[in-house]
């Protein structure tokens, strides 16, 4: 059979790590193919790793078709869902797939096909995942974790997308890291693990200090005070920032000692 490899859907879930790849070829090395590659007709929609290993090696495998899939929304839409369910899924991944089939399933509600059956989310007049909280329950992640993820997607540079992809640093820390401009991401990324930690805590401390800070203090001039600004934070500003709340924070707490001492 003249199996088909459509690029975009061996692309649409992360490749394997090299550690991975050379596991599962061990594997299917010793113990043969032992589950059928799942196609579309022709197309390969699940198995493109045991596929290109068991032609390289000259390994008998077994197809089988998948009669339920009637459009590339509906392979995605399984792909995502297989995914979803093994346990090898990182944290970063299992949440940019909930969130890649909640906008399926949006855009589904919004222009649904002609030749959807009825039973499938679209029909019922509401995507199956509406809420932060449906996502979060798909992707076994919390809220706030996902609400990173879609930060990250939206503000990440490529290259600190990469370092959380393969682990190098935190949801959580690059998150934070995604807030600066995309030039400062880039020096922190290039400067390892340290250096991107750095940055996270840099930005993080900044929020902290602006949430014990809500009102001006006596005396403060609030002409004087900076204007707020639609860019984004530099390090720089944010130790200058960290710098002069801390200084502030000092001061106010020199002043409170003095009060009740006083009274």
């Amino acid at each position: 059979m003249n199996i088909q490899v459509n690029e975009a859907l061996r692309a649409y879930i992360d490749p394997l790590t090299a550690d991975e790849h050379a596991a599962l070829e061990r594997s299917l090395l010793n113990e043969g193919c032992r589950d059928a590659l799942v196609l579309w007709g022709d197309v390969l929609v699940d198995g493109h790793n045991r596929h290109a290993i068991c032609l390289k090696h000259d390994i008998p495998f077994q197809t089988v078709q998948h009669a339920g899939l009637r459009s590339m929304d509906d392979v995605h839409l399984w792909m995502i869902d297989q995914h979803l369910g093994r346990r090898s899924v990182s944290d970063f991944q299992r949440g940019v797939l909930a969130l890649r089939k909640k906008d399926i399933e949006s855009a589904r509600v919004k222009t649904p096909s002609p030749d959807s059956p009825a039973d499938t989310p679209k029909a019922a007049g509401a995507p199956a995942m509406a809420t932060r909280d449906d996502i979060a329950r798909a992707a076994r992640l919390s809220p706030n974790t996902v609400g990173q993820i879609e930060k990250i997607q939206k503000s990440a540079t490529p290259e600190l997308v990469a370092a959380v992809r393969s682990g190098t640093i935190s949801i959580n820390a690059a998150a934070a890291v995604a807030s600066l401009p995309s030039e400062q991401q880039v020096q922190a990324v290039a400067g390892g693990k340290k250096e991107m930690q750095q940055a996270a805590r840099l930005v993080r401390e900044s929020k902290a200090h602006a949430r014990l800070m809500p009102v001006a203090v006596e005396g403060d001039d609030p002409e004087a005070a900076p204007a707020a600004s639609d860019e984004p934070p530099t390090i720089e500003s944010l130790q200058a920032e960290n710098a002069a709340l801390r200084k502030k924070i000092v001061q106010l707490t020199i002043a409170l000692s003095e009060a009740r001492r006083v009274s």
